[in-house]
């Protein structure tokens, strides 16, 4: 169970931390203690859009399988390593409907120029998204959304009226460094 943990944390650059500062030597070394629950765990923490590779990804999936652990979030970060990261604040509308966590397939969005386009939307740190609360969530768009950028304000559809409105807080695209790692 520990060798994908092995292999994954050899694959982390030396100036690489994760979100709460950890490096690929604090993998091993909760490894060493035998502890590959919370190796793992911090080898998902880590952002490094521009490094990650297939191969770390599906070394987590392999080491998620074989703790019997859920592999979703994994899949998610793979798929953001091969299309780009699309991170915004999303407050939902008052009368709009809750928004339960994990992977939400088909939802539309307006970027300004009232075309509505599919993408796939995960709630970060959340169960359920509540109306009129606002959380960060990531989209992966079904195709290449033009002109783009941070601060943009984008709406978000589910039916008539509007139900929320979110603004683009982080973009990085394949291969590149995500600017909190900069």
């Amino acid at each position: 169970m520990t060798d994908p943990l092995r292999r994954a944390a050899a694959l982390i650059p030396a100036d690489a931390r994760s979100d709460a500062g950890c490096t690929s030597a604090d993998v091993l070394d909760y490894l060493d203690h035998n502890e590959p629950e919370v190796a793992h765990g911090i080898l998902e923490d880590f952002d490094g859009i521009a490094w990650q590779t297939d191969e770390f990804w599906d070394l987590l999936a392999e080491s998620a399988r074989q703790m019997r652990l859920s592999t979703d979030w994994i899949t998610w970060r793979r798929g953001e390593t091969r299309h780009g990261l699309l991170r915004a604040e999303l407050e939902l509308a008052t009368d709009a409907a809750p928004i339960t966590a994990g992977e939400r397939q088909g939802t539309r969005w307006d970027l300004g120029d009232g075309v509505l386009r599919l993408a796939t939307m995960r709630i970060e740190s959340m169960p359920v998204l509540e109306p009129g609360r606002k959380a960060v969530v990531r989209l992966r768009p079904a195709d290449p959304w033009p002109h783009l950028a941070e601060g943009a304000v984008i709406a978000f559809h589910e039916r008539q009226p509007v139900a929320g409105v979110a603004t683009v807080i982080e973009l990085a695209g394949v291969g590149e460094t995500r600017q909190r790692d900069r």
